[in-house]
This record gives structure tokens, C-alpha cells and sequence, in this order.
């Protein structure tokens, strides 16, 4: 391996992440950047459709090393009633839904990404969903996540919280530059438990600094911790590259994103040890860019949808490219 591309002093990866960036998006403060209704499992066991909003505000204040949502932010503060005309806008071009995310780009408790004083009217345009889903860093989960909560169980609509974790390998997560520790995540969790709020995870596999194999077994160790704080839910994340610093670590030998098979591994992993009541979903946007057979990707692309939809194993598939054991 050649030596590592990353600086150690956090200040200074700071600089080298924002110095491998490709230029931002133009955006529309009074829209949000993407809308879509898709189905997924939801508490019932059964697939239910959930509207996501993915909102234009401004950038996270975090430079993680895996990051690209950036590409989709504003470098100044977001102005007030900027967000409720986004989601009101969004929200009348969907087809109906169950369940709503209201996904930044950051953190939604930062309060220069969505100004608190628009939280009310947010929560009113939330009304009519079961369950309203959101994504923070732990740093920013606190008195204004209960306020959101309150205002939300006005409307009989419950909050669930989305963490990024990304792994219990303290070394990686370090590096990452994620300015948090799994501690940090189990006093989050605690927090959220405690107040009502459920938990979402989402966990990387084969981040940075860690073999195909490794990237397996830390996915699978993280899954543990992730269920043992009290997730309800945990999103499988194949690290991707596009924002320079990922494509800057593979080229040092410090990163090759992960294989279907290995995401296939990390899904039947889950599945066969969440608690009773939780899920387990592989996220598959643009999954087919980390096929390594052309004869096999469809199906196991297919397996791993399947799998997410039931919320239990499929047969394996069978290809030359796996040898028979």
C-alpha cells in the first residue's frame, strides 16, 4: 500500500476534503433538490409507501471523508421559510404516502441548516403521515429535537431520528472525520430511547482502511452495536465514490469500494440477527456500479431488493464467478 493520503490533525483534513472537491450544485432555495415516493417495510412488516424530500439548505459544518451530499447544499446559512415552502411545494407534486423523510444533507437540528422557528410549520405540513424521519449528527440531538417532537405529537405523527454511525472501527471512524465516537452514538441512542424518538442507523459497508473481508466483519460488528443501543431500523450503505477524497484514497491503495457479494453477506447477516420488530435494508441507489460480474448482477441485485422487501434470506445465487463450496 502506498502511504496514506490523509492528514492526521482534523483541522487539516478538513482542508484536504474541502481542497478534492468538484464544484457544488446550482439550487433553488424554495425547492428542494429531489422528491420521489418509494416503497419500504415499515413497522408492520409489510411494504408501505414513504414520500422522501431531500431538502436545499445549508452545507453541514462536519467534513466526513465519505461524504458527497454536499454537492446538494448552500454554503450560507438557509433563510427562514425557505424549508416549509420546500416541503409544501414537494409535498403537492407526490403521489400520497404513509410515511415522510425530510433528509438534509446534514443534520435537521442544526439550526443554521433549518431554522427552529419554522419547525411548527414544518410539523403542520407533517400532519397527515404516521411518521416523520430525519438525519442528524449526534452532536446537534438534543432540546431541539424534543421541540420538533412535541410539535409533531400535536398531529399524533411520530419522530424517528436517522444516525449515521458508519462503523465501531474506532480507527476508521476516527479518520473519517466524523467528529464523533461510538460513545458518542450509545449516549445519542440512550437519549432518543428515553424521549420517545426511535432510531434509524445507517452503517457504511467497507469504508476506507479496511479489506473486502474486514468491511464484512466491522459492517456485521456494527449491525450488533447498532441493534444493541436500540435501532429500529439500520440502512446498509456501500461506501461510494464521487466527491475526490474517496477517489484520492483509491488511488493510494486505501479504498476499493465494496462488492454486491459483500453487501449480500453484511443484508443475510442482519436478517438472520436483528430483534424481533426491527429491519435490516441494503441501500441499493445506483447499487449496479459495484457489480463485479456481468453474468450474475441482475439477480443478485434482484436477491438483495427481495430480500429488503421480506425482511428474510434468499437462496443464494450461483455463478461461475463463485465457486461451488
Amino acid at each position: 500500500m502506498l502511504p496514506t493520503a490523509l492528514p492526521v490533525l482534523p483541522r487539516e483534513r478538513d482542508d484536504w476534503v474541502l481542497s478534492r472537491r468538484p464544484p457544488r450544485n446550482s439550487l433553488d432555495l424554495l425547492r428542494a433538490y429531489a422528491a420521489l415516493v418509494e416503497p419500504e417495510v415499515g413497522p408492520s412488516g409489510l411494504e408501505e409507501p414513504v414520500a422522501t424530500v431531500f431538502l436545499t439548505n445549508r452545507e453541514c459544518p462536519f467534513r466526513c471523508v465519505m461524504c458527497d451530499l454536499w454537492r446538494n447544499t448552500l454554503p450560507d446559512p438557509t433563510p427562514l421559510s425557505a424549508i416549509p415552502e420546500q416541503v409544501r411545494r414537494a409535498l403537492a407534486e407526490l403521489p400520497p404516502a404513509r410515511h415522510l423523510k425530510l433528509y438534509n444533507a446534514g443534520s435537521f437540528f442544526d439550526p443554521l441548516a433549518i431554522p427552529p422557528t419554522d419547525y411548527e410549520e414544518i410539523a403542520g405540513l407533517c400532519a397527515p403521515f404516521e411518521r416523520v424521519i430525519v438525519e442528524c449528527h449526534p452532536a446537534f440531538i438534543g432540546p431541539r429535537a424534543l421541540r420538533f417532537r412535541e410539535l409533531l405529537q400535536e398531529h399524533g405523527t411520530r419522530l424517528e431520528v436517522a444516525v449515521g454511525l458508519e462503523t465501531v472501527h474506532v480507527g476508521v471512524l476516527e479518520r473519517l472525520n466524523k467528529r464523533m465516537t461510538v460513545a458518542d452514538f450509545r449516549r445519542t441512542a440512550k437519549f432518543l430511547s428515553r424521549n420517545e424518538m426511535a432510531l434509524r442507523v445507517f452503517l457504511l459497508v467497507r469504508p476506507p482502511w479496511l479489506s473486502e473481508n474486514a468491511g464484512i466483519e466491522w459492517a456485521c460488528r456494527s449491525l450488533d452495536v447498532a441493534w444493541e443501543a436500540g435501532a429500529e431500523v439500520c440502512c446498509l450503505i456501500p461506501t461510494r465514490a464521487g466527491n475526490g477524497a474517496m477517489e484520492a484514497l483509491r488511488e493510494t491503495g486505501e479504498w476499493s469500494p465494496p462488492t454486491l457479494e459483500s453487501l449480500e453477506c453484511v443484508l443475510e447477516y442482519g436478517l438472520a440477527h436483528r430483534p424481533q420488530g426491527s429491519r435490516v435494508l441494503a441501500d441499493l441507489w445506483d447499487i449496479e456500479q459495484f457489480a463485479t460480474c456481468g453474468d450474475c448482477a441482475a439477480a443478485r441485485v434482484a436477491r438483495l431488493a427481495t430480500m429488503n422487501q421480506t425482511q428474510r434470506p434468499v437462496a443464494a445465487v450461483q455463478c461461475r464467478c463463485t465457486p461451488a463450496e
